[in-house]
């Protein structure tokens, strides 16, 4: 049976037993290769941009293998796609609270570009998931209320379909697409469904009597509040993921 094909999880060459790197007591490391991984450390200290630049200096080595040749930019931009799969880059990638300095200063940008998105952005997507485990995504209204980048609080309809899916299946997800400038994030999370006064008059607006003409206590009215686990945003023709 053919052996299938390892690459180090650092630089992503190719792997074989002449290029596996070494552990602290010498054995073979067959996650990374010596160029990367010598003695149980890694040889440079770099983050997963830095590690992309230097390798993109080899893509004539690439080529040779290649029927179609590739320029360094279309390297570059495969390889931005491909080592977030490393495991040396695939940690997730942490976002505290808004109060809080993120684990990773590289992803510093992420609260405040969601936070413009929910802000600005007229309308966003949500997902649902009905009994056959099927997703229903629908457009709305931008969120109400939002505390941070985990909680945001939308207005919908308490006999809505989405809502009957909620109860049966918290499991959500919201989107915000700025196509202007061609960026996209993506929070995974749970959905709950408020119908208690004090959430209905927190997200009231005046003017939402076009909706729910019964007023703020409209039988029909209530609150969905969705709190965020994770997400992932795509920038810039670079998808990243973290959690929260």
């Amino acid at each position: 049976m053919e052996k299938t094909m390892k690459f180090c999880q650092s630089c992503g060459m190719p792997l074989t037993e002449h290029v596996f790197g070494t552990n602290d007591d010498g054995s073979k490391n067959e996650d990374y290769c010596i160029y990367c991984y010598k003695d149980g450390i890694f040889l440079q200290d770099c983050t997963m941009e830095e590690m992309i630049e230097h390798c993109a200096q080899f893509v004539d080595e690439v080529n040779k293998g290649l029927l179609q040749p590739i320029t360094k930019e279309e390297y570059i931009g495969q390889m931005k796609v491909y080592f977030p799969k490393l495991k040396r880059w695939r940690k997730a990638m942490m976002v505290g609270g808004d109060d809080e300095k993120p684990e990773n200063p590289a992803l510093a940008a992420v609260r405040p570009l969601v936070a413009q998105m929910a802000d600005t952005l007229p309308v966003a997507y949500i997902s649902s998931v009905d009994d056959e485990g099927f997703p229903w995504t629908k457009a709305m209204l931008a969120p109400r209320v939002r505390e941070g980048i985990k909680v945001f609080y939308f207005t919908t309809n308490t006999f809505s379909l989405r809502v009957a899916h909620y109860k049966a299946n918290p499991k959500a997800s919201v989107y915000f697409c700025d196509a202007e400038g061609f960026k996209g994030i993506m929070l995974r999370g749970t959905m709950e469904v408020l119908t208690d006064a004090k959430s209905k008059e927190m997200i009231w607006r005046e003017g939402d009597e076009q909706y729910y003409p019964g007023g703020v206590t409209d039988p029909n009215y209530c609150v969905l509040k969705f709190t965020a686990t994770d997400g992932r945003f795509y920038s810039d023709f670079y998808p990243r993921s973290f959690v929260l």
